[in-house]
């Protein structure tokens, strides 16, 4: 019987080398990693959190303060963090139901991006006040407009992976054992 210090059930499993972490890989309950939060899907990941904070903090103050003004924009910047936390969860947790919601969730976005980006363009008066999608996301380097490609391709060169579990490197150890 393992002694408390040799106890693992607490801590992320870890890949070690030569004193220093790694990777901390994403596990479910079942003992499986998401074979989309690997490599430039923790990239991913990490941007659709920024955006989620940026687009929920701009709504929220839009919201707040001024929405009386261009309320349609500020309910656009509402919309658009709702999207990009939904496609965050989507890429973190695995299974075959969040990758689709990953797939209608990315798609929305991009199509939200380009409508509103050219609607932005043709007739500024529809946008008073711009939205984190208004001109493809300009006021962002263009992230919105960028980060849907990124998803997509990601989802598709994962596609036939991200209905199976992947088991993570090394032995799991779970509580009781």
């Amino acid at each position: 019987m393992p002694s408390g210090a040799d106890r693992t059930d607490d801590v992320p499993e870890r890949s070690v080398a030569v004193g220093r972490i790694d990777a901390v890989a994403t596990r479910s309950p079942s003992g499986t990693t998401s074979s989309l939060a690997t490599g430039v899907g923790r990239v991913l990941i990490a941007v659709y959190g920024i955006l989620a904070l940026a687009a929920t903090g701009r709504s929220v103050v839009q919201i707040a303060e001024k929405f009386s003004f261009a309320p349609f924009s500020y309910v656009l910047s509402a919309v658009a963090a709702v999207v990009y936390i939904l496609a965050m969860i989507a890429l973190i947790v695995p299974g075959r139901a969040w990758y689709r919601v990953a797939c209608v969730t990315i798609v929305f976005e991009m199509t939200g991006v380009l409508v509103v980006g050219t609607l932005s363009l043709i007739d500024p008066r529809l946008f008073p006040d711009l939205t984190i999608w208004s001109y493809y996301g300009m006021g962002y380097a263009f992230a919105p407009l960028v980060l849907p490609i990124a998803g997509l391709w990601w989802l598709r060169k994962h596609h036939r992976t991200a209905g199976r579990p992947v088991v993570a490197d090394g032995p799991a150890v779970r509580s009781g054992e």
